[in-house]
C-alpha cells in the first residue's frame, strides 16, 4: 500500500536550534529519504515563499503567504509504498518533526485501477 507520511512543523524553533543540531537533524531527514520504503520525499521552501490561490466568483486571487495562520506548517513529504498501515505508522515515528513538537500525518492514497 502506498501512504503519503505528511510533515508539518514549526520553523521558528527549528531555526532557534544550534547549528549542529539542525545538521544532525536534516542527516535523520535525508537518511529517511534513502530508507527503501521511502518512493519519493521532499522538503518544501519555508511558508513565506508560498502563494495561495482562490478562485471566488470567477475571479483568480494570489495573496503572498501559506493559507493558514497556524503555528505548524506543512514542511515535507514521503512518499511510502509499505505492506501495511503499521509500517507507515514505525517510518512516521522515527521522521524527526514527531518528536521535536511538530506532527506527522500519515495518510493512504486512493489506490486507481490500472
Amino acid at each position: 500500500m502506498k501512504y503519503a507520511v505528511l510533515i508539518y512543523s514549526d520553523e521558528t524553533t527549528a531555526a532557534a536550534r544550534p547549528d549542529a543540531e539542525r545538521i544532525a537533524i536534516t542527516g535523520e531527514y535525508m537518511a529517511l529519504a534513502q530508507a527503501p520504503e521511502a518512493v519519493a520525499g521532499e522538503q518544501l521552501q519555508p511558508p513565506t515563499t508560498a502563494t495561495t490561490v482562490r478562485v471566488a466568483d470567477g475571479t483568480v486571487l494570489h495573496t503572498d503567504g501559506p493559507f493558514s495562520t497556524t503555528k505548524e506548517h506543512f514542511a515535507g513529504f514521503y512518499l511510502l509504498d509499505v505492506e501495511d498501515l503499521d509500517a507507515a505508522l514505525a517510518f512516521a515515528a522515527k521522521v524527526p518533526a514527531a518528536r521535536l513538537g511538530g506532527a506527522v500525518e500519515v495518510r493512504p492514497l486512493v489506490e486507481r485501477p490500472s
